[in-house]
């Protein structure tokens, strides 16, 4: 059986970046610590696709925001459940739970978790 894999994609102001990278490390060392395999977070850098969809469009960012590209691997659903659960009760992130404290627009993040179908 393959890894379980949360993905999100969050459109970002880039004068904000340096605040959700600061939240992002925080997020990634409590997810490790709760059994995460891996916790990855990406700023967009070359997003300007002609051919194909850009994840610029994609998430309708505008020309003064970036794109972050992110997911977290678990070694099985009832794994990222049993993790995620743990983290969601963590106090060290009890703040950034708070919609309304992130420094960006929650209803314009997608996320998904996804079963793994090829590994290297």
């Amino acid at each position: 059986m393959g890894k379980y894999v949360d993905g999100y994609v969050i459109p970002i102001v880039q004068d904000k970046l340096e605040e959700y990278q600061k939240m992002a490390e925080l997020a990634g060392s409590v997810w490790k610590e709760h059994g995460a395999l891996e916790y990855i977070e990406c700023a967009g850098d070359d997003l300007e696709q002609k051919e194909l969809v850009s994840f610029k469009k994609l998430t309708d960012a505008g020309e003064n925001e970036t794109v972050i590209f992110a997911w977290i691997v678990f070694e099985s659903k009832e794994h990222r459940d049993r993790v995620n659960q743990a983290v969601m009760a963590d106090p060290r992130l009890a703040s950034s739970m708070n919609p309304d404290s992130h420094p960006f627009d929650c209803k314009r993040m997608a996320y998904g978790g996804f079963k793994t179908i090829v590994s290297f």
